[in-house]
C-alpha cells in the first residue's frame, strides 16, 4: 500500500465520524439556549430598569426608542432560547441574536477591551489588567484578615476574580451563532430537520 493510499484510508475513517455531526450543532444550541434564557429572563424581571438603561445617555446606552429596543432585545433572547432548544427556525433566530451580540459588544463591552475576566496570562492583558489584579490582591488581604477566608475559598471550588467586562464572551457567543446560521440546527434532534424532511425533501 502506498503512502497516498494509506493516508486516503485514514481520511475515510476520519470522515466516518460525520455520522455523528448532529452532535456539534445540538451542543451549540443547548449551550446558547441556557445563556440567552438567563439573560432574557433577567431582562423580563427588571424590564423597567432595562428600558431606562437603554435610553439614559448619562449612565446607559442613550439609544432612541428605549422601550422598543429593550422589548426587542428581551424578546430575541427569551424567544431565541426557546427556538434554539427546539431547533426551530434556528438560522432565522440566529440573525437577531447576532445583532444583539454586536450591539452588546460595541456599546457595552468594547471600551473594556478583550478580556471578560482580568488575567495577565491571557490574551488582551493591559496595564488596566495589572491594576485590577492589584486591587484583587488587596481585596483578598482584607478578606483573609477580616473574613473566614478558608470557608470563602473552600475545596478550591471558590475563588475571587475581577470581572473586566470585555468583549470576550460576547464574541464567543457571536461566533457560535454564526456557526448555527450557516450550518443550521443539525439532524435528528431539531424540528428544522424534520420540517425540511417533510416539506422540502427532493
Amino acid at each position: 500500500m502506498s503512502l497516498v493510499s494509506f493516508l486516503d484510508a485514514q481520511h475515510d475513517r476520519l470522515n466516518s465520524t460525520r455520522a455523528f455531526d448532529f452532535l456539534a450543532p445540538l451542543a451549540l444550541r443547548l449551550y446558547l439556549a441556557a445563556v440567552f434564557w438567563v439573560a432574557g429572563v433577567n431582562k423580563v424581571a427588571g424590564f423597567d430598569n432595562v428600558v431606562e438603561w437603554f435610553g439614559n445617555s448619562d449612565w446607559g446606552l442613550g439609544l432612541p426608542f428605549p422601550w422598543l429596543m429593550a422589548f426587542l432585545a428581551t424578546a430575541a433572547e427569551v424567544g431565541g432560547a426557546v427556538l434554539l432548544l427546539l431547533g426551530l427556525g434556528t438560522r432565522y433566530i440566529a440573525v437577531p441574536l447576532m445583532i444583539t451580540m454586536l450591539v452588546a459588544i460595541f456599546t457595552v463591552h468594547w471600551d473594556h477591551g478583550w478580556q471578560a475576566v482580568a488575567d495577565l496570562n491571557s490574551p488582551g492583558a493591559t496595564a488596566a489588567t495589572a491594576e485590577a489584579l492589584t486591587r484583587l490582591e488587596r481585596a483578598r488581604e482584607i478578606l483573609q484578615e477580616y473574613g473566614n477566608y478558608a470557608w470563602l475559598t473552600a475545596d478550591g471550588r471558590y475563588s475571587f476574580v475581577v470581572s473586566n467586562n470585555g468583549i470576550e464572551w460576547g464574541v464567543t457567543y457571536l461566533l457560535m451563532l454564526l456557526v448555527l446560521f450557516f450550518q443550521g440546527a443539525g439532524r435528528w434532534f431539531s424540528l428544522d430537520y424534520w420540517i425540511e424532511q417533510r416539506y422540502r425533501a427532493q
